[in-house]
């Protein structure tokens, strides 16, 4: 347990992302919101992570579109009975305005904010977590390399090709660790010491001594040129005056199973389907089945999944992921991640595609390569994924991969008025119903 062995530990969770490239996913919902892997939030990774590491004292710091999010945290992440009290909580944060008339305006903005939340804990570390990546880590190993270190800050670094490693914002370190640069999507990327051809990237997970968070948020706020970033502003000025070290995350261990390190920001929707069909590799690199090592989300008491023939069609399911209630009724259905009460009807054929839950495929519909968001019903016939063009007259094409969306229905009252305004925007739900 964390707590104790290294001082007073404090967990902020950074979940106020607007996410504007997994639009439209996140037309409706913050992107630590966005469902993933049939059954869970991306968030519940960053939460699970903390919470098996034995740090339970948790921010989650929202402000955008953070209803279906707020419900989530307050279903599935709460301590009862005696596990409730000072030290034990997961608490959701949203943006107060402390300090004027203003949201969050950066990762570092966000915790200045809520800087009495530090005081108030009397924290001795402050663990910053990103809430949108999709990782398993024990936060504990981290914490305790941070320590024997001496470090003001570590960063937690992910290695990747250095031919890769121009996508995101770099860190040069010396042979001890010790961070020496940052370098945002360089054209030649720094290598690893002792590690030729490799390079280190920042996870965006970060820890602070106190101290010193206090210091670089408050002179950040003062700096009018700053985007109040931590990757962007803070940290490359740090590194030249404090300490700050680089935590290897391929040297993190998990208990129980075959765990390989494995990071991805889902931050498009390429990332995003391409991590479900990482989940659908045998062996996956990222394993949900690895019981010392839960992904913990809501639970809801939902009937098991099913799986028929119906309407002289057989059934064939081949390399799927299927939360609870999904339902096959003579389809076909090959590499797919299927969600909670979905259901694919006779003739159907789904391939390599992620099926939102309460989502209702008619008969004898084809869809190949395609996202389907959340209370959609499929008409019979339909065809996506096979006519790019067509389906752009109806959908969201992501240029990138070709990938096709469907996002979620506009609402529907139940007498024929017009919404006012922006609200003819939104999407029709059922009371209570999950988003």
């Amino acid at each position: 347990m964390i707590h104790g062995k290294y001082g007073r530990v404090l967990g902020m969770v950074l979940a106020g992302g607007k996410g504007e490239r997994l639009m439209p996913l996140t037309r409706y919902r913050a992107k630590p919101a966005v469902p993933f892997g049939a059954k869970y939030r991306i968030i519940d990774f960053a939460l699970s992570n903390l919470v098996n590491s034995g740090l339970f004292s948790i921010y989650c710091l929202i402000q955008f579109k953070s209803q279906s999010l707020h419900e989530h945290i307050g279903k599935g992440w709460q301590f009862g009975g005696a596990l409730r009290g000072r030290d034990f909580f997961v608490n959701v944060v949203p943006a107060q305005m402390w300090d004027g008339e203003r949201w969050y305006e950066g990762t570092a903005d966000a915790i200045f904010q809520n800087m009495h939340l530090v005081t108030l804990f009397n924290a001795d570390r402050i663990c910053i977590f990103a809430a949108d990546h999709v990782y398993k880590m024990d936060v504990e190993q981290m914490l305790q390399y941070h320590v024997e270190t001496k470090a003001d800050i570590t960063v937690a670094a992910y290695v990747v090709p250095s031919a890769e490693a121009n996508q995101f914002g770099c860190i040069a370190t010396d042979e001890s660790g010790r961070i020496i640069d940052f370098v945002e999507k360089p054209t030649v990327p720094p290598e690893i010491p002792g590690r030729p051809g490799f390079s280190f990237v920042s996870m965006g997970n970060y820890i602070f001594e106190r101290e010193i968070l206090e210091e670089s948020v408050i002179s950040d706020n003062e700096c009018k040129e700053s985007s109040h970033d931590f990757g962007r502003d803070i940290l490359p000025k740090l590194f030249k005056t404090h300490k700050l070290m680089a935590y290897d995350f391929s040297t993190n261990v998990l208990p129980g199973g075959d765990d390989k390190p494995y990071w991805k920001d889902v931050g498009s929707i390429k990332a995003y389907w391409e991590a479900h069909m990482d989940l659908l590799k045998h062996p996956s690199d990222l394993s949900l089945y690895n019981s010392q090592w839960p992904i913990r989300t809501v639970s809801y008491s939902d009937p098991p999944g099913f799986t028929y023939p119906a309407d002289n069609h057989s059934c064939s399911v081949d390399a799927c992921l299927r939360a609870e209630a999904s339902r096959i009724l003579g389809a076909y259905v090959r590499k797919s991640v299927l969600s909670r009460n979905c259901v694919i009807k006779s003739g159907s054929v789904v391939e390599e595609c992620i099926i939102g839950q309460n989502v209702e495929i008619g008969e004898n519909c084809r869809l190949r390569r395609v996202i389907v968001d959340a209370h959609n019903v499929i008409p019979p016939g339909t065809s996506i994924g096979y006519d790019h063009e067509e389906d752009a007259k109806h959908y969201h094409v992501d240029k990138a991969s070709g990938i096709v969306v469907v996002e979620m229905p506009r609402i529907q009252l139940r007498k024929k008025l017009q919404m006012p305004g922006t609200y003819n925007e939104m999407f029709k739900m059922s009371d209570g119903a999950d988003f």
